[in-house]
């Protein structure tokens, strides 16, 4: 006797009626994390801008930009990266979307579907950063891990789910 088997991003039925959710994809993810690229960037220029006032404001000419690997640059990116942080984390905390993972319907939770800790959140973020800057290897590892889970979920506790659709 054949056994059915569900699609990947199909979710099963639960008993009670309601959908369960499915991990999410790696295609799923990364379609996310571009989305998020455009209201982090917007912080992102932001920051810029603001730093750039105050730079002109301690004496400096206008059009002069911040050195290079200069203490103020390294400060500005420290500013860029903990802005994203708090906007992925506020977010996720919040809704357990950002505004990219709503249009795939993808949400963060704890493995018995609850809301994150901000601690939890805060780990996910940066374990995510690291798995970035080491090409997406951890995301790529998704792929290879039994329960799909990435780097950044495992580490922080978290998961990444894909809601079915409603109706």
């Amino acid at each position: 006797m054949a056994m059915a088997q569900r699609a990947p991003d199909s979710a099963p039925d639960r008993p009670d009626g309601e959908a369960e959710a499915a991990p999410a994809l790696v295609g799923w993810r990364l379609l996310a994390l571009f989305y998020d690229l455009w209201p982090a960037a917007a912080l992102w220029f932001l920051l810029s801008f603001l730093f750039s006032l105050a730079y002109a404001a301690s004496g400096h000419d206008m059009h002069e930009n911040i050195a290079p690997f200069s203490a103020l640059q390294w400060l500005l990116w420290a500013s860029c990266w903990l802005a994203s942080g708090a906007y992925a984390v506020v977010s996720w905390r919040r809704g357990g979307q950002t505004l990219g993972m709503r249009p795939w319907r993808l949400r963060v939770t704890t493995p018995d579907g609850g809301v994150p800790t901000p601690g939890a959140l805060w780990l996910r973020y940066v374990i995510g950063t690291v798995s970035l800057l080491a090409a997406g290897l951890g995301f790529w590892w998704a792929w290879l891990d039994r329960d799909r889970l990435a780097w950044h979920d495992r580490g922080s506790g978290t998961r990444l789910v894909r809601e079915a659709k409603a109706g």
